[in-house]
């Protein structure tokens, strides 16, 4: 028989403590500490369930597993080239923003050449039969069922062996040797260990939904996105058609890049082009406004930044911030009145990056610069000019990796100029670059202003 204990766990955060406390230690929220049992299985073994001796790293044999596609090219972008088989992927989003949608196209596409099990807690396989007609991935070897005891999931996943599964979604489902309910802390530790294990042990890539919180974060613990493989989130504006599909963690490829699709009646459609469509509904001749070229994992992206500057009404101005870091765009502001002699401390100043998309990287903080500076003499940026650099305390604009990229991005959209810091251009210089497209070389936020604003 299993040696059974109990212990005390935070269902906020998941920190496991000997005793009951009224206030966890770890995420400071007050009669989150629930007793749960706990049973002991087989620990220390490896995922065959045999005992694993210590081995030279050299005396392991390389098993190369070739990646099969999703058959969606943004979904194999953003996982790296493919699904790896024996992965455990988790996706999270807010509810209603495409997750089962995705992945049913995804179940869809691969059954065409093996067995696939889509099992769903939270649907009943008339619902999810509905919803594959309407997306038209009605398929002999896509196979589905509605439960929820994870033995009884185990043991149709080692019958069928189908190359892709998806479990929709762990929060649902519960092992019936644990007292505490579905979507708990332990439920959702110890159903995730077992996928996991089945994952490694048999080859089956296995794709995982998991809900989020009004935060935004994955709700369950925090052990969850270490354990999987590979962390996937899907966002977007449900008013509008766009989904993004950010890459936050991945042990087979980049962990951040992002994928593109767009929501039409027939399901998630690839955007090949996302910097066009970022761009389509980009006014003209609009003070405030200046695209840029971002890097999302290996992919050159334009993107427009906005910027309204307008006198307050109050004794402290407000500085609203979306798209880009929020103390970024403050810096911007402070350069540009300490540097270039513009008195925004009595204006109200609000940035956004158009679309939906988030920033994180310095080469938009010329862009950030370059808009705030637009809006304020209500100037608008000429035709045709894109910006990006990295802009220091002093004023100067430090260089930028891979240009390169960027240029030809910019360049195929139809951008005929690209500010550029001075010593990135020297690189270009170096590598030989034979684009079309105009280089302007600056070494100051205010040469860059006089370029773009004339």
């Amino acid at each position: 028989m299993p040696e059974a204990r109990s212990r005390y766990v935070c269902q906020s955060c998941g920190y496991e403590a000997p005793r009951w406390l009224g206030r966890c230690p770890q995420c400071g929220q007050w009669n989150s500490l629930v007793e749960e049992p706990v049973v002991r299985h087989g620990a220390g073994r490896s995922w065959t369930g045999e005992s694993a001796p210590p081995v030279a790293i050299t005396a392991v044999a390389a098993q190369p597993r070739p990646r099969f596609s999703t058959g969606s090219a943004e979904m194999d972008r953003v996982l790296g080239g493919g699904v790896v088989p024996g992965s455990l992927v988790l996706i999270g989003g807010d509810p209603g923003i495409g997750k089962s949608t995705l992945l049913l196209q995804v179940g869809g596409a691969v059954s065409r050449e093996a067995p696939v099990l889509y099992i769903s807690g939270e649907e009943s396989v008339h619902q999810i039969r509905m919803r594959a007609e309407r997306l038209g991935v009605l398929s002999p070897q896509l196979l589905v069922m509605a439960d929820t005891d994870l033995e009884n999931i185990l043991r149709r996943l080692g019958e069928v062996r189908p190359r892709l599964a998806v479990v929709d979604s762990i929060q649902t489902v519960y092992r019936p040797d644990l007292s505490s309910s579905p979507g708990s802390v332990s439920q959702v530790r110890e159903c995730a260990a077992e996928l996991l294990r089945v994952a490694k042990s048999s080859g089956v890539a296995i794709f995982v939904v998991g809900h989020v919180t009004k935060g935004g974060d994955l709700a369950g613990p925090r052990v969850l996105e270490h354990m999987v493989d590979t962390v996937l989130y899907l966002d977007g504006d449900r008013h509008h058609a766009y989904r993004l599909l950010r890459c936050q963690k991945n042990r087979f490829g980049s962990a951040s890049e992002m994928g593109v699709f767009e929501m039409l009646e027939s399901g998630l459609a690839d955007v090949p082009n996302p910097s066009a469509f970022f761009l389509a509904e980009r006014p003209e001749r609009v003070p405030g406004s200046v695209v840029t070229a971002c890097l999302e994992g290996a992919r050159p992206l334009l993107v427009e930044v906005q910027a309204l500057v307008s006198p307050t009404p109050f004794a402290v101005p407000r500085r609203l911030v979306a798209g880009v870091d929020p103390g970024r765009a403050v810096l911007m502001a402070a350069v540009l009145e300490k540097r270039l002699g513009m008195h925004l401390g009595n204006q109200d100043a609000y940035v956004k990056v158009a679309g939906g998309v988030r920033i994180e990287e310095p080469a938009v903080d010329l862009a950030v610069a370059v808009a705030l500076a637009s809006s304020f003499r209500d100037l608008p940026v000429r035709p045709g000019v894109a910006v990006a650099g990295e802009v220091g305390l002093a004023g100067e604009v430090r260089g930028i990796p891979r240009v390169a990229e960027r240029l030809r991005e910019a360049q195929r959209v139809g951008f005929t100029t690209f500010v550029l810091p001075a010593s990135s251009a020297r690189s270009l210089d170096r590598m030989g670059w034979q684009g079309k497209i105009e280089v302007a070389a600056i070494s100051q936020v205010a040469e860059a202003l006089d370029l773009v604003l004339g």
